[in-house]
């Protein structure tokens, strides 16, 4: 059923999500993802490097994190939204395509640490001041990337007549386009709320947030961290309660809800501990700029030079 033909104003959405360059596809949705990981990968190094951190560093770390992390997205989609890849008539191979969208902030997350923990050890480096200089990059990250779930057109809430509803196409996702009825024009489902958009701007503002409370409070020892995951869940919480695309459930609630409730308070629980635990922030420049002065021949040996290991 078309609706909003009475809206006087509302977001256009694409009609057109991959462009052919020759018989190579141009996916605005990896374009979209991969331009989040760059702008990431920036910020991480310009925070970093301002800590105290080795320059470079993030490249190194990034070259084990960012395919962890693009792995475990996509893994934690599949696991969660099973049916249409393993469930009758689903197509498993289908499980492979993650240029046609479906990828989970929370298999990243995880996979992601794992890959950047694996880069850091290998660059000698911890990994909590490196969370905390990744923590606002990753939130503008995924709010880059949900403008590909725009070009898709997914990601969207109830019908709305609201000034700022998004009119969303019938998509063909193999062709990548709206599909076209016998008008010759883009048949319309109707006017949603962009729920793509919701995320997009509250990841941002979760980004600044970050970076001021990080300024202000000397935040250390993975609690920026922490509180980037605190503030994208409670906002998770009510956008995905808007969305009506299909989801597994427990108890009546989608599963995401579930997970954005959990994950947001182990989340407080540990920044809050970490407080506690370890007040203050690391002092990089001890640990990665090396001495210009050599010790005195005095001090390689004795009870002061085995305080100091």
């Amino acid at each position: 059923m078309v609706m909003g033909e009475a809206v006087l104003a509302v977001l256009p959405s694409p009609t057109q999500g991959v462009w052919h360059l020759g018989p190579v596809p141009i996916r605005a949705y990896a374009f979209c993802i991969i331009a989040g990981v760059l702008v990431a990968m920036w910020l991480t190094e310009r925070r970093y490097v301002r800590r105290g951190g080795r320059p470079g560093v993030i490249n190194q770390i990034a070259t084990w994190g960012v395919p962890f992390g693009i792995v475990g997205a996509r893994l934690y989609h599949v696991a969660t939204s099973w049916q249409p890849y393993f469930g009758p008539g689903g197509d498993p191979i289908r499980a492979l395509y993650i240029w046609e969208g479906g990828m989970g902030v929370w298999g990243a997350i995880a996979l992601g640490a794992l890959g950047g923990w694996i880069g850091a050890r290998r660059a000698g480096v911890k990994l909590p001041p490196l969370a905390d200089a990744a923590a606002p990059g990753i939130a503008l990250a995924q709010g880059i990337g949900r403008l590909g779930n725009w070009f898709n057109n997914e990601v969207y809430g109830g019908p709305t007549d609201l000034p700022w509803a998004l009119r969303i196409y019938e998509w063909d996702q193999d062709a990548g386009r709206a599909v076209v009825g016998p008008d010759g024009q883009p048949v319309v489902l109707g006017t949603f709320h962009p729920a793509f958009l919701y995320e997009l701007l509250w990841t941002f503002a979760v980004a600044a947030a970050v970076i001021w409370a990080d300024r202000r409070f000397r935040l250390g020892h993975g609690r920026a961290f922490g509180l980037y995951v605190a503030l994208y869940t409670l906002g998770r919480l009510w956008i995905e309660a808007l969305r009506i695309d299909s989801a597994n459930t427990i108890l009546g609630l989608r599963l995401n809800i579930w997970t954005s409730l959990i994950v947001g308070l182990v989340a407080v629980a540990l920044t809050l501990w970490s407080a506690r635990r370890h007040p203050g922030r690391e002092d990089l420049r001890s640990a990665s700029a090396p001495s210009c002065t050599p010790p005195p021949a005095d001090a390689a040996s004795g009870p002061s030079a085995a305080g100091r290991s």
